[in-house]
């Protein structure tokens, strides 16, 4: 009797062994797939992060914010370009605030309409580009600009264009 007891428990067990060897290779493979899943998707990422790192560099090559000579200019003159550059960009923005034309822009807007100065980008410590719309025509502008010791600002339109309206 002793020894039927002793092999259905070795019986036992090795049923129990096979079942956590079948049950932990499937564990295993499935491990195996997910992590080479998440191998590729970190590869496909970085791809999209260097494309991104790329256009960003890319775009920032005219722009105020990464041109040392132009904020060197400006702190030459004594100008805290943290306050500076923000105030510049609502100086124009200020500009939207007119009664008949608008002081910059030099179309006039469609009937019953208001053209406006939508987005402004500084390229550096002399050149501004911006864009206007008034909802049915939109173009964009070049100026420059002028700051003085004491904060006054002068802009100067030097280009503009209106896209063809179609």
């Amino acid at each position: 009797m002793k020894q039927k007891i002793f092999m259905y428990l070795f019986v036992f067990s090795i049923l129990l062994i096979l079942f956590q060897y079948v049950n932990s290779k499937r564990i295993f493979e499935a491990q195996n797939i997910h992590l080479k899943n998440a191998k590729h998707n970190v590869e496909k990422l970085q791809d999209s992060l260097s494309v991104l790192q790329n256009e960003m560099l890319e775009m920032s090559s005219f722009s105020i914010d990464n041109n040392e000579d132009a904020i060197s200019y400006f702190e030459r003159d004594e100008h805290n370009v943290s306050e500076l550059i923000p105030l510049i960009k609502d100086e124009l923005y200020n500009s939207n605030d007119f009664k008949e034309q608008h002081p910059i822009i030099p179309y006039a807007s469609s009937e019953g309409r208001k053209i406006l100065i939508n987005s402004v980008k500084l390229l550096n410590h002399k050149w501004i580009i911006a864009d206007f719309s008034d909802g049915q025509y939109w173009g964009e502008i070049f100026l420059t600009y002028e700051v003085t010791k004491d904060k006054k600002i002068t802009f100067n339109l030097v280009e503009s264009f209106l896209y063809p309206f179609d």
